[in-house]
């Protein structure tokens, strides 16, 4: 069973505990099984658990739902955002953690997205679904003066259960360092680019001539169109430093701690 089976496993399971809630039958029975459950996993762990079980999405959410989980939400909401900051990067901004409290998560956005193409839309995916895997016991995230708010505005961000929009993508190792490549994602063509340990993707025409990029080049941060010469940053949302107006399409993209890649296809840009 994969991640995205476990979430969905997860889901079904807390919808039927919504629909049996009130039936007092079920619901003593449904208590019964928790407690049951909970005792056993807590003399399971009382001996110490090893960080790696802790960080499987599924099993975590179990230790969550009895409150045994051994790392404190502060920290995991750190790792998660620890993940997701080279897509906020690659818009010229950065995230600080002010703080969690009750269970709402305190950020601040920084840096600047001027003439970034990239919505508060998909800024608010990146950051959720990171938090949302990290730390499913978070209620709300409030980031302060998102690049798309006014300013001294609040971007609400609420977590749920839904199914999520984002598409694997391949591994990051499997990319080659420093030249693009265009790979086939859910039936749409996407172009990569790897810098370094970041990832970064793209929709692949040029946004000068409407060549393909997969025929250009890579050169420290910039991709270079082979059919116009065009230059696009790839770590700053693809903007054409000699031409302000031209910029390259960002698709939202995540890097797993085990190098998967995913990416959020129908997220507004």
């Amino acid at each position: 069973m994969d991640d995205r089976e476990a979430r969905e496993l997860v889901a079904r399971v807390e919808a039927l505990l919504e629909e049996v809630e009130g039936l007092e039958p079920a619901t003593q029975l449904v208590q019964s099984l928790v407690d049951l459950y909970g005792e056993s996993l807590r003399r399971i762990v009382a001996g110490g658990l090893p960080r790696e079980l802790a960080e499987d999405e599924l099993i975590g959410h179990l230790l969550l739902l009895h409150g045994l989980h051994p790392v404190p939400v502060g920290v995991r909401v750190r790792e998660a955002l620890a993940e997701v900051s080279p897509y906020l990067e690659s818009h010229g901004g950065g995230v600080e953690l002010i703080g969690v409290d009750d269970g709402v998560v305190r950020l601040r956005l920084e840096g600047s997205c001027n003439g970034c193409p990239s919505s508060a839309v998909t800024l608010k995916l990146a950051i959720e679904d990171a938090i949302h895997k990290h730390a499913p016991d978070v209620e709300r995230v409030e980031a302060d003066s998102p690049p798309a708010a006014p300013a001294g505005g609040l971007l609400q961000l609420e977590i749920s259960d839904s199914v999520r929009a984002w598409s694997a993508a391949g591994g990051i190792a499997d990319l080659p360092a420093e030249a693009p490549v265009v790979r086939a994602i859910d039936g749409e063509a996407l172009v990569f680019v790897r810098l370094g340990k970041a990832a970064y993707a793209y929709r692949p025409e040029c946004a000068a001539c409407g060549g393909a990029l997969a025929d250009g080049s890579v050169n420290g941060a910039f991709l270079t169109c082979g059919g116009c010469g065009s230059r696009f940053d790839v770590r700053h949302a693809g903007r054409c430093p000699d031409a302000p107006e031209q910029h390259l399409e960002p698709v939202p993209l995540l890097v797993d701690a085990g190098g998967s890649i995913k990416v959020a296809l129908g997220a507004t840009a």
